[in-house]
């Protein structure tokens, strides 16, 4: 086979395309996906707990599905599905792909790999390359996070391939919050453990059917309480651990337990 040849086979097949059937495929791809994914949508807002998780899940493969059969549909109905076309365009789009796309084509299979390993999920609290956020979509090239400030992050899915992926609740309602507390070494421990401990468990925010933790280490400038606990949400973390900041300081101030502080630049210790 030569290239002479080879171009002539493609000129003969690109003669006959039905720019009309190509159209409605497109459309038709569209449609398939709007339609679909406001289903999904509806679906999410009637159906509770983990499944909401699934049918999240489901919008970005339903999508990858029907841009993949629209591909292959405009493909065959542009070219002869022959042995000699099919091994052409193999070449050129290889070619095409490795030389200007590198990185475009390397995102595109992470997707892929993303979506088959489930690394995350939309409704997933997760952090890239230093931004945290919640996952509001998988795209085929990238993922969509919204932070705590409402900023979106779109995040290339070939981050996956050399950055570490830090996955808060991995497709559940459960997602662990720490507070942190920074005491004096002068107190009794045990007294703020179980002070912290009734803090959360008397939170209106907490999730009381998982475990409530307390753990204390002592540093070279004083004690250091890091409370573990679970909100009832996800997306209520962020007023969980603000509600046990605010009670927490303020119950331990009332035993009179001074926290730790460190003196301003150029003041001398105390």
């Amino acid at each position: 086979m030569n290239a002479g040849g080879d171009t002539e086979i493609l000129l003969r097949s690109l003669a006959d395309i039905n720019v009309l059937i190509i159209a409605v495929i497109v459309l038709g791809t569209w449609a398939a996906i709007a339609l679909s994914s406001r289903f999904l949508i509806y679906l999410i807002t009637r159906v509770p707990g983990r499944s909401r998780i699934y049918l999240q899940s489901l919008i970005p493969l339903l999508r990858l599905l029907f841009i993949a059969t629209a591909v292959v549909l405009i493909v065959t109905s542009v070219f002869d599905p022959t042995i000699e076309n099919i091994m052409i365009l193999l070449g050129l789009f290889g070619l095409g792909l490795g030389v200007a796309f590198k990185d475009y084509t390397s995102s595109l299979l992470a997707g892929v790999v993303t979506l088959y390993e489930g690394l995350y999920r939309p409704g997933d609290w997760i952090e890239i390359n230093g931004a945290y956020g919640r996952v509001k979509a998988i795209n085929m090239r990238s993922a969509e996070i919204v932070t705590p400030d409402d900023t979106v992050v779109v995040i290339p899915h070939l981050k996956m391939w050399d950055q570490l992926i830090f996955n808060a609740n991995d497709g559940s309602q459960n997602l662990q919050c720490s507070v942190h507390f920074y005491l004096q070494p002068q107190h009794d421990a045990a007294l703020v453990r179980q002070l912290l401990y009734d803090v959360a468990l008397t939170s209106i925010y907490l999730q009381i059917t998982l475990p409530i933790n307390v753990v204390v280490a002592e540093k070279p400038w004083g004690t250091h309480y890091r409370l573990k606990a679970y909100p009832i949400e996800p997306k209520e973390q962020f007023n969980f651990t603000t509600d046990l900041t605010i009670r927490g300081k303020a119950i331990l101030s009332k035993q009179g337990i001074d926290f730790a502080a460190i003196p301003a630049w150029g003041e001398a210790p105390q």
